[in-house]
């Protein structure tokens, strides 16, 4: 048995361990007097523990004594909690305050007040436009995927702080927010206001084309995505429609479940996706027999991503349809989200994704089968009329040559 050393150090570091593991670590200890007896094996736990972390206890305990004000014990927890996943150096994985979790789960949900951008911390250190999603404010007012956002109503944020940032741009419908931007295809920076609104996505549209070719518009994968394509494509097939085409184009993804659901009902018997974890183990999403009947395409672009590749890989690697447009954005990381009890949250990436063909598309995105560029001219456009949109004419191409040669 051994005597504990310093009864601040050794509590603190369990603290730091409680901490780090959300949870109570369990040890036995032996009060004796004024000192605290723990078994060898503890001690040596602990000892461990107390080389890693001495040197943040030991500052803390020196900005508690010496700081010209009092601190705050759970700003400091949130602090250290935050760095945690800030030294992973991966965007993806976040610790959220009760606030961020609660925006974020509400997001994830379908419902929620903003102007509808996905963002990403981008590594050149300035947050990033995934894409602006479809009818939404920030759509409207012409964001576009990979724009840098620079300031929030005048107040310079960075992508360390995106957290902090959601929290401004979001807000009660009817209000406004400045934002200040880079485009960096055009090397130009502009200010423009957008009023929020309460966003309820609707994140499937569809319509019927010349040819009685069917269109399916999906700009994310919400709760509702998967149920909502299902009745949209019972609606197109009593119609009899001769092909699909699947708009994924500026989508940035969403929940996984609802992507593979869709992609059940398009490729026939096979893998969907396959995810590896760091220690090699692969666990892969599959796909039944049924499959559409009639020939289809997805169009895609930068701003198609995450669980959008996901479903874009698959088709392209099973050969079950064609893609058309241009490379998209290159996210091939699986988050697991995990709610904890006082209400906070985190995102950690917990594994890779791989298409079917074992292809890795993170930081390269996947290329399309056939490329089709948007003018340099109508890139601009915040939104275009069918016969200016050369991507989707080709897909009717597509289709049409396709539907000949069945």
């Amino acid at each position: 048995m051994y005597k504990k050393r310093s009864i601040f150090s050794y509590v603190a570091v369990v603290l730091i361990t409680a901490i780090l593991t959300f949870g109570i670590t369990n040890f036995i200890t032996l009060k004796v007097g004024e000192k605290v007896v723990i078994s060898r094996q503890n001690y040596e736990y602990y000892e461990d523990l107390d080389k890693t972390y001495g040197k943040m206890i030991s500052l803390k305990n020196y900005i508690d004594s010496e700081y010209y004000t009092s601190t705050d014990d759970k700003n400091f927890e949130d602090s250290i909690i935050k760095g945690l996943f800030s030294a992973l150096d991966d965007p993806y994985s976040v610790y959220m305050g009760k606030k961020e979790f609660d925006d974020f789960m509400t997001h994830t949900s379908g419902t929620y007040g903003g102007i509808g951008v996905i963002m990403t911390p981008g590594k050149d250190g300035f947050i990033t436009v995934v894409a602006p999603i479809e009818d939404t404010p920030g759509e409207k007012a012409g964001l576009k995927s990979n724009d840098k956002i620079l300031k929030v109503n005048g107040k310079e944020v960075t992508a360390d702080k995106l957290d902090e940032a959601v929290t401004i741009i979001k807000g009660e419908a009817g209000t406004k927010v400045n934002l200040t931007v880079l485009r960096p295809e055009t090397e130009k920076t502009f200010g423009v206001d957008i009023t929020r609104q309460n966003i309820r996505l609707k994140t499937v549209k569809s319509k019927i084309m010349d040819n009685n070719i069917g269109y399916m518009r999906i700009s994310m994968f919400d709760e509702q995505t998967a149920k909502d394509f299902k009745t949209h494509l019972s609606r197109l097939e009593k119609e009899n429609i001769n092909g699909l085409i699947i708009d994924l184009r500026n989508n940035p993804g969403g929940l996984l479940s609802q992507c593979t659901e869709i992609a059940d009902l398009l490729l026939g018997k096979g893998t969907i996706v396959y995810t590896q974890d760091r220690t090699g183990k692969k666990t892969y999403e599959k796909s039944d027999e049924s499959k559409v009947d009639f020939p289809y395409v997805l169009l895609v672009n930068k701003g198609s991503a995450s669980a959008s590749e996901i479903l874009a890989g698959a088709v392209k690697d099973t050969n079950s349809g064609v893609l058309i447009g241009t490379t998209t954005f290159g996210k091939g990381l699986v988050q697991q989200v995990k709610p904890l009890k006082d209400g906070t949250g985190f995102k950690l990436t917990t594994a890779q994704y791989f298409t079917p063909n074992g292809t890795y598309i993170h930081g390269k995105g996947i290329d399309p089968n056939i490329v089709v560029e948007l003018p340099v001219e109508l890139k601009e456009k915040i939104s275009l009329s069918d016969k200016e949109d050369v991507q989707l004419q080709k897909a009717l191409e597509v289709v049409n040559e396709k539907i000949a040669n069945k």
